[in-house]
């Protein structure tokens, strides 16, 4: 059973820094593309950021050069680095796992969340002004 488990949200002022988290279980995560998505009240879900099998990671444009995703294959863990975050980054944040190449590699965040069949139960960053 593939399981998702994502930690670190929680509250902050405007410019500050949270670190998620995303525990696999239940299958080797190296050769998916491991994501980052979130949803904002009343929003719909939107791809944050996308690393694949070999690190390389690509980004929205709203987060690129404050966000930063990794990974540690030893831990079967994938990292989201947010900085200088703003207001307009409270959302529930999501970490989801992907054998298509519709996200990494020449794949877009844009693509429909909806493709994504293995989610994590998602965790809360609120960001206050």
């Amino acid at each position: 059973q593939v399981q998702l488990v994502e930690s670190g949200g929680g509250s902050v002022q405007g410019g500050g820094s949270l670190r998620l988290s995303c525990v696999v279980s239940g299958y080797t995560y190296s050769s998916y593309c491991m994501g980052w998505f979130r949803q904002a009240p009343g929003k719909e879900r939107e791809g944050v950021s996308a690393i694949d099998s070999d690190g390389i990671t690509k980004y929205a444009d709203s987060v690129k050069g404050r966000f930063t995703s990794s990974k540690d294959n030893a831990r079967n863990t994938v990292y989201l680095q947010m900085n200088s975050l703003k207001p307009e980054g409270t959302a529930m944040y999501y970490c989801a796992a992907d054998r298509t190449s519709l996200y990494c590699g020449g794949g877009s965040l844009e693509t429909n969340y909806r493709y994504i069949k293995v989610w994590g139960q998602g965790t809360l960053a609120t960001v206050s002004a």
